[in-house]
């Protein structure tokens, strides 16, 4: 007798990394059951989360206390909390929460399916065991249509920066072996698909403790090498480890998007040996030009934490002038917040919120206003645009990313959805560009944003 699939509606907080792990979540509940965004639907409402900063796990805590009388209305409907505040918190969560069902964290994504079965049954389930080497992945099937995924290549973080909660709510590094990793994303491609982005905490230091001798570059080179690839990213970076051939392969794959995400975090050489950073502002800066001089349309975006604990107005004004000089196109900048833990949260010297706020504040304008410079520059050009959704501000644009990842809106028919489309940019924001399709263009593999541009494209 045929029984229908109960729905799971999952809720994701935080980095692309909890994005994976959702989109891992469905992959192995696929059993029993099938993905819904209507959460009155929900058998099983999940909730992913992200502890990096107090904000975002404050949010999770709100939502979790609203889903009480959503269990009142729906008392067979099972509520999970996974992710970074699971590993975080584990009983003590069950504890504050009579309604919840069931914690897990990082790692008991992949023993999941086992664990609703259990608190289905009426058990209380916790699993936040941290193991050293990475989980098996199951296979992954694509979605016809799918233009874009994320691919785990790596977890955990041995870097322990100060202020950092991910090494203990993520545990220690351990990569996927490539050959893993090459078949998922050659699936991808065989499906139709045109663009990855290779995931870990530092990507740089992928493969250390791997038996097969392999380093970041050489996974890069032979994901390249695989026939339909459009697009090639990956997040997120740590400058102490960007190598020179990493630096290099910027200008040798031809798959490799010109965009890196970099983060800094400061610009005070005093500042970042609190935060345990492992370089210098001279230091990174140096990778800054060296990443320039190898690709010069590489477009860079960082993150940055203002109000650490003893910065200065002068560490907060190194910080401002490193932003000038590096020359960012992006930016996500936050005010420090302390985390369980970490070393950062015992130091003395706590900056007062309102000054945090007020530095936030003029960080963002000079960010927004070099954003902005950096969106006119490109104004009149046409450039290569992967299709890949809908604007957020107007359901009558499409929406999609250049190779250098600026977001473009355009007016378009929702057939263009999934392709590579030529588009004449022209408006600049602050966050995105305007455009329109341009339907007389050469053909988008020789497309680029300029002449100068198109020989980069073949030269770097």
């Amino acid at each position: 007798m045929f029984r229908p699939k109960k729905k799971v509606y999952i809720k994701t907080f935080g980095c692309q990394m909890n994005v994976a792990d959702s989109e891992q979540m469905a992959l192995l509940l696929a059993e029993d059951y099938t993905p819904t965004e209507r959460v009155e639907e929900a058998d099983l409402y999940l909730i992913n989360t992200c502890a990096i900063r107090r904000k975002a796990e404050e949010k999770v805590r709100s939502l979790l206390g609203s889903l009480q009388a959503v269990k009142q209305r729906h008392p067979r409907m099972l509520i999970g909390v996974g992710g970074c505040v699971a590993q975080q918190e584990g009983e003590r969560l069950l504890a504050a929460a009579p309604h919840l069902d069931l914690v897990f964290g990082t790692q008991g994504v992949y023993r999941l399916l086992e664990m609703v079965r259990r608190a289905a049954l009426g058990q209380r389930v916790v699993d936040i065991t941290l193991t050293r080497g990475f989980p098996a992945q199951s296979r992954r099937h694509w979605r016809k249509g799918a233009v874009k995924t994320l691919v785990t290549i790596m977890q955990g973080c041995d870097n322990f920066c100060t202020f950092c909660v991910v090494p203990y709510v993520r545990g220690r590094e351990a990569s996927r072996p490539p050959g893993e990793i090459v078949m998922e994303v050659a699936d991808f491609l065989a499906a139709g698909g045109k663009e990855v982005t290779l995931l870990g905490q530092n990507v740089n230091s992928y493969g250390r403790g791997l038996a097969e001798a392999i380093a970041f570059p050489e996974l890069l080179r032979s994901i390249d090498a695989l026939p339909g690839l459009a697009r090639l990213r990956f997040a997120t970076s740590h400058p102490r480890d960007l190598s020179p051939e990493l630096t290099a392969a910027f200008g040798e794959l031809p798959s490799l998007c010109e965009h890196l995400h970099l983060p800094v975090q400061s610009g005070s050489d005093r500042i970042l040996k609190a935060m345990n950073r492992g370089y210098t502002r001279r230091e990174y800066l140096q990778k800054v030009a060296e990443l320039r001089r190898a690709c010069p349309g590489i477009s860079l975006s960082t993150d940055i934490i203002v109000g650490f604990p003893g910065e200065t107005e002068a560490d907060f004004e190194d910080t401002l002038e490193l932003v000038q000089e590096a020359g960012y196109e992006q930016a996500f900048s936050f005010k420090y917040s302390p985390r369980p833990q970490t070393k950062a949260a015992s130091l003395p010297d706590r900056v007062p919120g309102e000054v945090q706020a007020e530095r936030l504040t003029r960080l963002q304008n000079l960010l927004n206003d070099l954003s902005l410079k950096a969106h006119l520059r490109l104004v009149g050009r046409v450039a290569e645009v992967l299709v890949d959704g809908i604007s957020k501000r107007s359901p009558e644009e499409l929406s999609g990313r250049l190779r250098t990842n600026q977001v473009v809106n355009f007016t378009g028919s929702r057939e263009l959805l999934g392709r590579m489309v030529a588009v004449r940019l022209t408006e600049a924001h602050p966050h995105s560009l305007k455009g329109a399709q341009v339907e007389d263009s050469l053909p988008l593999p020789l497309l680029a944003v300029d002449p100068q541009a198109l020989q980069r494209r073949v030269t770097c």
